[in-house]
């Protein structure tokens, strides 16, 4: 064989490796550049229950709309404690260490195990009533912190005024609530002032975990003419029980928020925790954007909080709605 013949062989050997070799580092690369140019964004939830879980969803759904796709320029890395203060800590330190943009914290114990975790990844928190209460911001109009995101404080006075609507000839009201929560004794030390201004006599009785709703919401429930229980995690995750007892024992029941309402609750003026969720992806798309550093972007409340009220228990409870709420009325539990 000619020299010349062999030596184009052995060229064209030489090239068909070097293609080989090369392609799959190639594409490789190419995967790992697709990979780099998706947004992480974590997302911590305290517990599952309808307001958290809808709150997570309107975050989710607002991202979108603002065009941050998951899968396209997103990658979203959802974890729920159950309510477990040690999965918290664990699941908190896995988004941290992952390096994530930015983190969503769904409820306030999220938020603080968060903000243990980390001083630098701005995190956004959403079902969080109190944010300064909480040593999670310096204030509302300038978080000067990591930490910023939407309320849900609700219209407490709103909510205490429309039992008055509802339960005229009602005395003693009852306030049920978590005493671990510090958001759930600011709702209800602000509920207990407004009772007491409109003539109410008040009583408070408190759980720890959902095993103790049963017990002692039977207690309760045979003191007063009313409950009152704010948006707590707790009793949120329990409001099957205590729509329960509350249809046996003819109590009507006035939560925190609308999802309680719908399963076994009366009646609200509540925010929706939907639309809180896309809210908070309004304030993540500015700070995803460079538009705003997150200690300086104020904290947010919703405007337009809707009266919501329960159509199977007032009929249980026999309750007459007044024509002006009529429009209010929702097929619940």
């Amino acid at each position: 064989m000619k020299k010349e013949t062999v030596a184009k062989l052995l060229m064209i050997l030489v090239l068909a490796v070097a293609v080989v070799m090369t392609s799959p580092k190639k594409e490789s690369t190419n995967q790992a550049s697709k990979s780099k140019k998706l947004i992480k964004i974590g997302i911590l939830q305290l517990t599952e229950h309808p307001a958290l879980d809808a709150a997570k969803q309107g975050f989710i759904d607002g991202l979108a709309a603002n065009g941050f796709v998951e899968g396209k320029n997103i990658q979203i890395d959802f974890l729920n404690a159950q309510a477990d203060q040690s999965n918290l800590k664990v699941m908190s330190g896995r988004l941290v260490s992952e390096e994530s943009d930015l983190i969503l914290a769904i409820a306030t114990p999220a938020a603080q195990a968060l903000a243990n975790e980390t001083k630098k990844i701005p995190i956004l928190t959403t079902a969080v009533t109190d944010l300064v209460g909480a040593k999670l911001a310096k204030s509302n109009e300038k978080p000067g912190t990591n930490v910023s995101g939407t309320s849900d404080m609700s219209p407490i006075k709103e909510q205490v005024a429309l039992l008055k609507q509802l339960v005229p000839n009602a005395k003693t009201i009852g306030f049920l609530y978590n005493s671990s929560e510090d958001n759930s004794k600011l709702q209800v030390e602000i509920a207990e002032k407004s009772a007491k201004e409109l003539g109410y006599s008040t009583k408070s009785m408190t759980v720890t975990n959902t095993n103790d709703v049963a017990q002692t919401m039977e207690v309760l429930a045979a003191q007063v003419d009313a409950l009152y229980i704010p948006t707590d995690n707790t009793l949120a995750s329990a409001m099957a029980t205590v729509g329960k007892i509350a249809k046996e024992k003819k109590i009507p029941v006035i939560t925190g928020e609308s999802n309680m309402t719908m399963e076994g609750g009366l009646a609200t003026v509540g925010i929706d925790y939907y639309k809180l969720g896309q809210q908070t992806a309004k304030m993540a798309v500015q700070v995803l954007s460079k538009k705003v550093k997150v200690q300086n972007l104020p904290v947010q409340t919703q405007s337009d909080p809707q009266v919501v009220i329960n159509k199977m228990m007032a009929e249980v409870l026999g309750i007459t709605v007044p024509n002006e709420l009529k429009s209010a009325l929702k097929e619940g539990k």
